[in-house]
């Protein structure tokens, strides 16, 4: 089954989407709301999962290729202490790959150049769409009106697609957390490919890149809004007793490349992933806190999946049906464990709980992290035919 789809959102969701759609034949266009290519963001660990999915959309080499892998890490306190060792090496024997960190920009880029310049158009806001017709779906972009058998609305964790359908739905929720993130300017000397370190209320992580550069991440218990004037100063302020590369990491960023982002899931699951001719992905589906590196993933499975249920179904609501039954329960599954995951590791504040915490992760067998990974990461896509 072949046809036309206008996908709304050009970020990773959305693109792999399209990439995955014209990979079984559609034609599409993509519209993004931002004038220039969304390239903001830090950096990016993808598990198994993700790397699977973006394998079936036939560009999962490129990304393997700019990426680096990650097979040292683990968990400490803020002396430096261990507390659980992550053995990237066994989970790429369990999972046939290694988690791999890259930059999202290099991530944006890569998947923007699988599709042909023409699919993309910036700069052009679609708050809502007509859906009044049985057989065809209206997409009003302000210089015109795009007919399409499809909408794919990837329009991130504010969608105002999701409000146009879901209007009595609560929406996006402040998580509690909010998360200052940078790259380095410089290549920094890294003991480990990636880190996580654990405070009361507190995380700081990094990973590493191919260049030698790393992101960082420090996430926060916060009121929402609120803002820094020196949100560098203040980080370094607040990690200063933190162990190396902690330090260094900060050190070796510039204090304009600092990005500060409250963290917003939908707490609420959505009732259906679909509604009439729009299938609802990534963000705009289920935004999830950070806490398993398994957002952009979950996108990612999205975009497969929906391909793969295009590409084998004899209309658009049979595919669209496949497509809720197969990913809204997993994906709202992992939702759940990342928000429960958030508030037995960083969110946890109270110093009873984080001795109790530590002293659990330090007995806890080296096979039980890998065991959480392999939870969320070990998916197999459906073949794209």
């Amino acid at each position: 089954m072949g046809g036309t789809a206008v996908v709304v959102g050009g970020g990773i969701g959305g693109l792999s989407a399209a990439i995955g759609l014209r990979r079984i034949g559609w034609q599409v266009t993509v519209l993004e709301r931002a004038a220039v290519p969304a390239d903001a963001g830090a950096g990016i660990s993808l598990h198994a999962n993700g790397l699977r999915a973006l394998d079936a959309l036939g560009v999962g080499a490129a990304v393997r290729a700019a990426a680096r892998p990650q097979y040292s890490g683990g968990t400490r306190t803020p002396s430096g202490s261990l507390l659980a060792r992550m053995d990237g090496a066994a989970l790429a024997r369990e999972l046939g790959t290694p988690i791999v960190g890259i930059p999202r920009a290099t991530l944006h880029r890569l998947l923007r150049a699988a599709l042909p310049p023409e699919c993309l158009h910036t700069g052009v806001s679609v708050p809502s769409v007509d859906r009044s017709a049985p057989d065809r779906i209206a997409v009003p972009t302000g210089a015109g009106v795009l007919e399409a058998d499809l909408v794919v609305a990837a329009d991130g964790v504010g969608s105002r697609l999701r409000g146009q359908v879901f209007p009595d739905h609560p929406g996006p929720v402040y998580s509690g957390s909010t998360v200052l993130r940078a790259i380095t300017a410089r290549p920094v000397e890294l003991s480990s490919d990636f880190e996580l370190t654990w405070g009361q209320g507190a995380e700081f992580g990094h990973i590493a890149f191919a260049d030698g550069r790393a992101e960082w991440h420090a996430v926060l218990n916060s009121p929402p809004g609120v803002r820094h004037a020196d949100p560098l100063g203040t980080l370094r302020d607040r990690f200063r007793d933190w162990h190396e590369p902690i330090p260094a990491l900060l050190a070796a960023t510039h204090p304009e490349a600092v990005l500060h982002h409250d963290i917003h899931e939908l707490v609420t699951p959505l009732p259906t992933y679909v509604a009439d001719r729009i299938a609802f992905l990534g963000d705009a589906a289920h935004a999830m806190t950070p806490h398993l590196g398994q957002g952009a993933c979950q996108a990612l499975e999205d975009a497969a999946t929906l391909a793969a249920a295009l590409a084998d179904a004899p209309t658009v609501a049979t595919a669209l049906a496949r497509y809720d039954t197969e990913r809204r329960p997993r994906a709202q599954s992992v939702a759940r464990a990342a928000r429960q995951a958030g508030r037995m590791g960083q969110q946890l504040s109270h110093p009873a709980a984080v001795a109790l915490r530590n002293t659990a992760l330090r007995l806890a067998p080296s096979r039980a992290t890998i065991r959480g990974i392999l939870r969320h990461a070990d998916w197999t896509p459906p073949s794209l035919g």
